[in-house]
C-alpha cells in the first residue's frame, strides 16, 4: 500500500512538473497577455506539484514513525528472535560485501 502511493504521487509529481515545462515553453514564444496567462498557469502546476511533494514528505513521516512503532514493539515482545535476525541480516551483508 505504501509503495504503491508512493507511485501514484510520484507520478502526480512528474506529470505536473512536465506540464509545468511546456507551458514555459509556450509561453516563451508568447508575448503580451497571453505569455502571462501561460506563465502564471505554469506556476500554479509547480505549485501543485510542491504540495504534493509536501503531502508524501508527510505521509512518509507518519508511515516511518509507525513502522519504528511496530517494530519496537515487536522487538520488545521478540527479543531473542530480533537479534537472531540482526544477527542473520548482519552475517548475510557482510558475505555480501566481502565478495566484491
Amino acid at each position: 500500500m505504501l509503495e504503491s502511493n508512493f507511485k501514484v504521487i510520484g507520478k502526480d509529481v512528474k506529470t505536473l512538473v512536465a506540464d509545468a515545462q511546456t507551458l514555459f515553453q509556450v509561453a516563451a514564444t508568447l508575448t503580451g497577455e497571453k505569455a502571462e496567462e501561460v506563465r502564471n498557469r505554469g506556476m500554479g502546476l509547480l505549485d501543485a506539484a510542491l504540495v504534493k511533494a509536501q503531502e508524501a514528505q508527510a505521509y512518509t513521516v507518519v508511515a516511518g514513525k509507525e513502522m519504528a512503532a511496530t517494530t519496537e514493539d515487536y522487538v520488545k515482545k521478540n527479543p531473542l528472535r530480533a537479534v537472531t535476525i540482526a544477527a542473520g541480516v548482519g552475517l548475510l551483508m557482510g558475505a555480501l560485501l566481502s565478495r566484491k
